[in-house]
C-alpha cells in the first residue's frame, strides 16, 4: 500500500493544498482502497476514492466502455475533493463531512435529525451511526498519527520527492495499450497503474484523450510516436450480425474465447447478440497470443471493505484444493477470478470476510493545512 502510494500522493497532496483543506484528506485512499486505484466493492464503488457509480456521475465522472473515469487518478481526486468541499460546507465540520463521504450524506443528515428531536449533541462522536463510519475518522488519525511519529510504531517511510511523478499528455484518436506503453518505454503494467480508467487494450473513445505518463518518459513517448510509421492499433470495433456466436468469431480471429470476453468486459451477465459491440484482433497482428493487461482482469474489492489477498498458483494445485485452504468455495474462485484451467504461477484473488470493527476512539481535530516539504512531511505537519 506505501508503495503504490508513492505513484499518487505528491499529486493529491498538492491538490489539497491547493484548496486549502485539511492534508489528512490526502490519506483517504488508504483507508477507501489501500491507494489500489482498481479497489472494488460490494456496493459497486470503484477507484481511489471509492466512488459509487451514481456518485460519480453527480461529479461528472463517466462510465462507458471504453473507460470509467471513477478509477482516473486526476478526475477522481478532482471530483472526490468537490464531494468533500460541498459536504463540509453544508455542515461546517470536518468530521461530518469526512462520515458523510463515507455513510453518506442522507444518512448523517438523518442521524443529525434523530438526536436533535431528542435534544441531544451533533457532533460526530454523539451520533449513532454504523460502526464503520463511526470508525472512519479515527482510521484517518490513526494513519497520521503513524506518519507524523513512524519511530514509535516501528515503521519508517522515505520522503517523496517534492516534484510532480506524472504528467498528462494528448494521445492519438486511438492507440493500442501496448503501444503506448512501448513508445513510453515502460511496462505495460506500469502504464496501467498510471491509467487505470481503461477498460479495453486499445486507448480510444471521447473520455480518454489524455494519457498519464512519468514526467521523465513523455520525451520518450513523442519521439517514438512520431517516428512510428505503422498503424497505431491491432484491434477493430465490429458489430455482431444474425448468426454470429463469440467462440465462432473468436476462432476465426484467432483469439481464445476466455481472452476475447475479457477484452470485451464480457461476462456471465452479458447479453450478446445482433447488434452488440466488441473489439476483434486485426488480421495478422497476433494479439490473440498475447496475454492481456492486468487492466482487464475482474477488478479487486476494496481491502478496506472485504479482507483480500493474492494467492500464486504452484506446480500441482487445483482449484478445490485451493477453495479448502481458504475456506472457500470452488464457485467464489471461479467468480472472483474468472479462469478455468490453472496455470503455474497464476495469480488468484481471495475474498475473506472482514474482521469486527473495533469501538473508535475519540477523534483528534483534523489540523489545518501547512506548507508542503513534501508529500508525507506535509500531511505529517501538527
Amino acid at each position: 500500500m506505501v508503495e503504490r502510494s508513492k505513484l499518487y500522493l505528491y499529486y493529491i497532496v498538492e491538490e489539497v493544498e491547493k484548496r486549502g483543506m485539511p492534508t489528512e484528506i490526502a490519506l483517504l485512499p488508504m483507508v477507501e482502497s489501500a491507494f489500489n486505484p482498481m479497489a472494488y466493492s460490494r456496493s459497486h464503488a470503484s477507484g481511489l476514492w471509492q466512488f459509487i457509480p451514481s456518485t460519480g456521475k453527480t461529479f461528472k465522472l463517466s462510465q462507458n466502455w471504453w473507460a470509467d473515469s471513477r478509477r482516473d487518478v486526476v478526475a477522481s481526486t478532482s471530483a472526490a475533493l468537490d464531494y468533500l468541499q460541498a459536504l463540509y460546507e453544508v455542515h461546517g465540520d470536518w468530521h461530518l463531512a469526512l462520515a458523510s463521504y463515507n455513510y453518506g450524506e442522507n444518512g448523517v443528515a438523518r442521524a443529525i435529525e434523530r438526536n436533535r428531536a431528542k435534544g441531544l449533541p451533533t457532533d460526530y462522536l454523539s451520533l449513532k451511526m454504523p460502526p464503520e463510519t463511526r470508525g472512519y475518522v479515527p482510521k484517518l488519525q490513526a494513519l497520521k498519527n503513524i506518519i507524523s511519529n513512524p519511530e514509535a510504531f516501528g515503521a519508517s517511510f522515505e520522503p517523496i520527492p517534492n516534484e510532480p511523478y506524472f504528467v498528462t499528455v494528448p494521445t492519438p484518436s486511438a492507440i493500442d495499450i501496448r503501444l503506448a506503453a512501448t513508445f513510453a518505454e515502460m511496462s505495460v503494467d506500469e502504464l496501467i497503474a498510471l491509467n487505470p480508467a481503461l477498460n479495453r487494450p486499445m486507448i480510444s473513445g471521447p473520455h480518454t484523450q489524455t494519457l498519464v505518463l512519468p514526467a521523465d518518459r513523455v520525451d520518450a513517448f513523442q519521439r517514438n510516436l512520431d517516428a512510428y510509421d505503422q498503424p497505431l492499433t491491432s484491434w477493430q470495433p465490429y458489430t455482431m450480425k444474425g448468426g454470429d456466436s463469440l467462440d465462432r468469431l473468436a476462432a476465426k480471429h484467432g483469439i481464445a474465447l476466455s481472452k476475447l470476453k475479457l477484452a470485451n468486459g464480457i461476462t456471465s451477465r452479458t447479453k450478446v447478440g445482433p447488434g452488440f459491440q466488441l473489439l476483434l484482433p486485426l488480421k495478422g497482428s497476433g494479439v490473440g497470443a498475447q496475454p492481456l493487461p492486468a487492466v482487464f482482469r475482474p477488478p479487486v474489492q476494496s481491502a478496506t471493505r472485504r479482507g483480500a489477498m493474492v494467492h500464486i498458483v504452484k506446480k500441482g494445485e487445483t482449484l478445490y484444493g485451493i477453495s479448502r485452504r481458504y475456506r472457500v468455495s470452488t464457485d467464489s474462485l471461479l467468480r472472483w477470478n474468472h479462469v478455468g484451467v490453472l496455470t503455474t504461477g497464476q495469480r488468484l484473488i481471495i475474498y475473506r470476510a472482514p474482521a469486527k470493527a473495533r469501538k473508535p476512539v475519540n477523534p483528534v481535530k483534523i489540523s489545518a493545512v501547512q506548507p508542503k516539504q513534501n508529500a508525507v512531511a506535509a500531511i505529517a505537519q501538527p
